[in-house]
């Protein structure tokens, strides 16, 4: 965009750090302006009066950090381009400021790297991220820096979700408000059935997202799995053990994991031309166990956040980092569950079906996940053997891609999958059981056969859009035409009356 960088546009012009990409870009210019792109990228244009007085690589983070956003491992590449003794003299040289008290912290947070500074005795602490802009978590109080850190992790894992105006709008709806009117709407008997029924879809639909048709056995596993959600200690959740033991309940049993890989994992397909795709790649198993603990430590340090940011950083973050070759999509959906249900979004014994909206809306679902994996397939370096195994030569350039993600989009993306549930899914479920057992008795009243036969025909005229198919006439032999007329009227005229009273 015209006009004269300034924060991070500066930072990564001056410092050549291209291969980022910045979800704000300012620059300096004759009026204040903001443009939003499609990807969600906002160009700001600032007027004369924020320029800075001196064009240094830290007057730049100054400004960054309070009018960018915060993006982590672009601000680790920052400091690995600024001379240690620099950042040094710039924090100890403003002992106030508490913007040189974030950068000391950053910098400390962000490198490993302790500056030789004295500790800060006196003075009121700072809130390292602001509660207006970003979803913090618990405060631990940094004396050193007078940092109240309320990140939602650690220096392991910490993502990042900013507080834009959709999401804001997005997670303003009282969802167990919702599920309680919805609750209110029917007959106890008509929803506790619809809930017996959402279990099972909601384990098929987990399953068939990763193309896989489970056995019964593998539906009733799971099954109680998702009646367990919430009950155990998050901790103990996400401990190495407990997701062997559920990764074991998921998968094949031959293809059950004993541990977390130790090997480079990557998600791909195989082209018309038998070229292979790469669509994510999975960080190095060296920091597996480093990048799990800190997801462990982000739960605990999370709590209190709205419960779809919480499910989002643990459940997206689980997938992203994904420790096991297979199970990682399934344990990640239900970690979403677990979650809801942990921090009484919903009821203990009920479900949403979010795996099965995720199926029926899967272009949604890849968006979601794709606004994480590609940025990282332009920065990432790989070479591969002629057993397809695969390498990543550049760990340290995108390590921190993998330990500070933003996930904005992905709580943006989760908010509305939930919210559709709830409004569109689920009544649309009940509904139908509703409308079954009414025309199921009707049917009987007319015609007095079987409920093998009755189930049958429902299905039938059901799936073809309440017109019973003449393909099927044979199973129906035994009735006549006109039987068969009244028995498809008596379906049209109930669902069409069901649907009127909950239009």
């Amino acid at each position: 965009m015209a006009g004269k960088p300034i924060g991070n546009t500066w930072l990564q012009e001056k410092l050549k750090i291209k291969e980022f990409h910045l979800t704000h870009q300012s620059n300096l210019g004759s009026r204040s302006k903001i443009e939003i792109q499609p990807d969600g990228t906002v160009y700001e244009t600032y007027q004369a009066n924020y320029a800075l007085s001196k064009d240094t690589p830290l007057s730049h983070l100054e400004f960054a950090l309070k009018y960018d956003n915060l993006q982590l491992d672009f601000y680790k590449s920052v400091f690995h381009k600024i001379p240690f003794k620099e950042v040094a003299i710039y924090v100890d040289s403003a002992p106030t400021s508490k913007y040189a008290r974030k950068i000391g912290y950053w910098y400390e947070f962000l490198t490993g790297k302790k500056l030789p500074v004295n500790n800060r005795e006196k003075g009121n602490y700072a809130d390292l991220l602001e509660c207006e802009k970003y979803y913090t978590g618990k405060i631990i109080k940094n004396a050193r820096w007078l940092i109240n850190d309320n990140l939602p992790g650690g220096a392991e894992f910490c993502p990042v979700v900013r507080k834009t105006n959709m999401l804001t709008d997005a997670l303003s709806t009282d969802v167990a408000k919702q599920i309680l009117e919805l609750r209110k709407q029917y007959p106890p008997e008509i929803f506790n059935r619809t809930n017996n029924y959402l279990y099972k879809k909601e384990t098929r639909s987990s399953f068939q997202i990763e193309k896989e048709e489970p056995t019964p056995e593998r539906i009733e596993r799971f099954i109680s799995l998702l009646n367990k959600a919430g009950e155990e200690d998050i901790k103990e959740v996400l401990s190495e053990r407990s997701l062997i033991a559920l990764q074991k309940l998921i998968v094949d049993k031959r293809f059950a994991a004993k541990g977390f890989r130790d090997f480079q994992n990557y998600i791909g397909q195989t082209s018309w031309n038998y070229e292979e795709l790469i669509h994510y790649i999975c960080p190095p198993p060296d920091y597996l166990s480093s990048l799990m603990q800190g997801l462990s430590y982000a739960a605990k340090k999370s709590e209190g956040v709205h419960p779809i940011v919480r499910a989002t950083i643990i459940a997206f973050g689980f997938v992203f980092i994904h420790p096991f070759e297979d199970g990682n999509g399934r344990i990640h959906r239900f970690l979403v569950h677990d979650i809801l249900t942990r921090d009484k979004i919903v009821p203990k014994g009920m479900i949403l079906p979010i795996s099965a909206h995720m199926l029926n809306n899967m272009k949604q679902y890849d968006e979601a996940l794709e606004v994480y994996s590609k940025p990282l397939l332009s920065k990432i370096k790989y070479s591969k053997t002629g057993e397809q195994e695969l390498m990543v030569l550049n760990p340290s350039d995108v390590e921190a891609y993998y330990r500070f993600p933003d996930l904005t989009a992905q709580t943006q993306y989760l908010a509305e999958v939930v919210n559709s549930t709830i409004v569109t899914d689920m009544p649309r479920e009940f509904f139908f059981l509703q409308s079954y057992d009414e025309v199921k008795k009707h049917i009987q009243q007319k015609v007095d056969m079987p409920d093998k036969l009755i189930d049958l025909f429902i299905k039938f005229t059901h799936h073809n859009e309440g017109v019973f198919p003449k393909g099927r006439r044979k199973h129906f032999s035994m009735l006549t035409d006109k039987e068969l007329s009244d028995l498809q009227n008596i379906y049209r005229k109930v669902f069409g009356k069901n649907k009127s009273d909950n239009s």
